[in-house]
C-alpha cells in the first residue's frame, strides 16, 4: 500500500471512492486505480480518455477522481510491471469479482512467469474441468492487467487467444517473459 494518503471526496460519504493516475509505458498508456483497500484496476490501452471511460464502466457506482501524487508508487509499480511482467507487484490488490472469478484469478496468479497454461488446465486446477468458457470469461473480466497475468493463458493447442488488452500486448508480454 502506498505511504501517501488518498485525498477525500467532499461528496456522499456512502459512495465508494476510487482514485486513479495515468502514465506511459512501452505497451501504451497505463491507468492504475485504487480504493482504500488497494489497487482495484490496472488498465492498458492507447487512448487515455478511453481508459477513463472504461474505468467508469467498470465501477459505475463509484466516485472517481484523478490524482498523480498519491498514486505515484502504484503507478510506477504498474508501469514497471508492463516493462518487466515477471517482476512482483508490491502494492496491495483489491480484487473484486465473483467467487468463481477469484478462484480462476488465484490459479492464474500461480502460473510462473515465462510459462503458459491452457484454459483447460486452469479449469482443472480449480476443480471445474468442464468450465472452459467460464474460465475464459473470468480472464476476459480481469481488470488487473498483468498483476493477474491472464496473458499466460492460451488455447489448448498452444495458440494465442483473445486478450482484453489486445493480442499484440499479449504477444509482447509473453515475449518479454521468455527473454528475461
Amino acid at each position: 500500500m502506498s505511504g501517501a494518503e488518498l485525498p477525500s471526496f467532499s461528496g456522499d460519504p456512502s459512495r465508494s471512492e476510487i482514485f486513479y493516475a495515468l502514465g506511459a509505458s512501452s505497451l501504451g498508456t497505463v491507468l492504475v486505480a485504487r480504493k482504500p483497500q488497494g489497487v482495484c484496476a490496472i488498465l492498458l490501452g492507447d487512448d487515455p480518455d478511453r481508459l477513463e471511460r472504461d474505468l467508469a464502466e467498470i465501477f459505475p457506482h463509484s466516485a472517481r477522481a484523478p490524482t498523480d501524487d498519491a498514486l505515484a508508487p502504484e503507478l510506477a509499480a504498474a508501469i514497471d510491471l508492463a516493462e518487466r511482467p515477471w517482476a512482483p507487484f508490491a502494492p496491495s490488490l483489491a480484487i473484486g469479482g465473483t467467487e468463481f472469478q477469484r478462484r480462476v484469478w488465484t490459479a492464474v496468479r500461480a502460473v510462473a512467469p515465462g510459462t503458459t497454461v491452457s484454459y483447460a488446465e486452469i479449469a482443472r486446477r480449480i476443480g471445474a474441468p468442464s468450465a472452459l468458457r467460464a474460465v475464459a470469461g473470468a480472464c476476459a473480466a480481469n481488470v488487473l492487467a498483468i498483476a493477474i497475468p491472464c496473458h499466460r493463458i492460451l488455447r489448448s493447442n498452444g495458440t494465442l487467444s483473445g486478450y482484453r488488452w489486445g493480442m499484440e500486448r499479449k504477444r509482447r508480454l509473453l515475449e518479454r517473459e521468455q527473454r528475461r
